[in-house]
């Protein structure tokens, strides 16, 4: 009966087990790491002497994980401190040192049509053609005002001589000629006279008729008068002509030609020149067409000047100064930087309220920037993006001028 007994009392439940380690446990009294003895020590189980195994060969105790955290997590806010304060320091400098803006290429645009109604005869350039001032570009049919051109001046040259004659007055020969009618007219008025006085004569002794002596003395009297008649001739001769025909004929001759100015100025404006350096941007008519002051011909291009459209903000709008120094650069041209200098900061907010009351809507205030660019190769193009960086540690370039 014995031995039945004793399998009894080691054949104990897991429940009775736990329950005696727990009583062991809190039996134990605790003591302080590292000073506990090896009597006191409660002997390891299988289970823990595995675990103590495996930690000696590839892990960490629990204490040493967590100060091997803590290491880890102050190295990686170490990196990122030193990161954002190299960042802060890279970004300060360069914000102190330019500002950089982005805006497109602009240019002014001039509409070229003809001044007359007429059908167009010749179109002389093409697209992308490099113009110079004064060259022409098209040309006009003239074949209807060319002879309309020729009739007016005609006409200003028969009105031409008739104001020289009438400035340089009556000629000598005219003068003699009046000259010898008045003599010829007195000595005609001296025969009349006698005759009429001999008429008188002989009707006192009835040798003659009253009529006769009547008639004698008429004819006297028509001789006197053709005498004065030469002889006012004779003073006008003289004197010229009066200043109020020389006026009048004047005026006409200023009157024909100004018609003739007229008509070769239409003649002129038969053809089609360029007003300035450009280039031809597009064609919008051809040979055949009727031409007229409201339609264009040509789009022409004026490259120069040539600048770039930016905004600034309100807060960097201190730091854009006209004649300031600028640089442009294009996605185009890689490594490649344009000079130029600001020629026109607008006064004039744009894209904001009307009025503005609050301090956040004062910051987003825009202003317009007219960066102008050195560009004698026509590299840029009408609406191309730039960027354009401000240098804020340098003066005023040496082209200043207001473009």
């Amino acid at each position: 009966m014995t031995i039945p007994a004793q399998s009894h009392r080691n054949a104990r439940t897991p429940v009775a087990d736990a329950a005696t380690s727990t009583s062991l446990a809190h039996d134990r009294k605790p003591v302080a790491p590292g000073s506990e003895s090896t009597e006191d020590r409660a002997p390891p189980t299988k289970h823990e002497r595995g675990v103590l195994d495996g930690a000696h060969v590839g892990t960490l105790t629990p204490h040493q994980g967590v100060r091997w955290r803590l290491l880890v997590v102050a190295l990686l806010a170490a990196a990122a401190g030193a990161g954002v304060a190299g960042w802060w320091f890279t970004h300060r400098n360069s914000a102190s040192a330019e500002l950089v803006l982005y805006g497109n290429v602009d240019l002014r645009q001039v509409a070229l049509p003809f001044n007359n109604n007429e059908r167009i005869a010749a179109v002389l350039v093409q697209e992308g053609d490099r113009v110079h001032k004064g060259e022409v570009l098209a040309r006009l049919d003239t074949s209807r005002l060319e002879p309309q051109v020729a009739q007016v001046a005609a006409q200003v040259a028969a009105q031409r001589a008739v104001v020289d004659r009438l400035r340089h007055g009556s000629r000598p020969e005219e003068i003699a000629q009046a000259k010898a009618n008045l003599e010829s007219a007195k000595a005609d008025a001296v025969n009349a006279r006698r005759q009429f006085e001999r008429k008188s004569s002989l009707l006192g002794k009835n040798f003659a008729s009253q009529q006769d002596a009547d008639a004698a003395e008429a004819a006297a009297g028509v001789a006197d008068a053709r005498v004065e008649v030469n002889r006012k001739a004779l003073e006008l001769a003289i004197a010229g002509p009066r200043q109020e025909d020389i006026d009048q004929a004047e005026a006409q001759l200023r009157g024909n030609e100004a018609q003739l100015a007229f008509l070769r100025q239409q003649l002129a404006d038969a053809e089609l020149k360029a007003p300035l350096d450009g280039v031809i941007r597009s064609r919008l008519m051809e040979p055949g067409e009727m031409a007229s002051p409201q339609r264009p011909v040509f789009s022409l291009a004026i490259i120069d000047p040539k600048w770039v459209r930016t905004y600034v903000s309100e807060t960097n709008l201190g730091t854009a100064r006209t004649g300031m120094r600028a640089f442009v650069t294009v996605d185009s041209f890689p490594g490649r930087q344009f000079e130029g200098w600001i020629g026109f900061v607008s006064p004039v907010a744009e894209f904001t309220p009307k009025t503005v009351e609050t301090e956040e809507l004062r910051t987003s205030l825009l202003y317009e920037v007219r960066v102008f660019v050195n560009d004698p190769n026509n590299d840029l193009p009408l609406g191309m993006p730039a960027t354009v960086r401000l240098p804020l540690n340098t003066g005023v370039t040496h082209r200043t001028e207001n473009q």
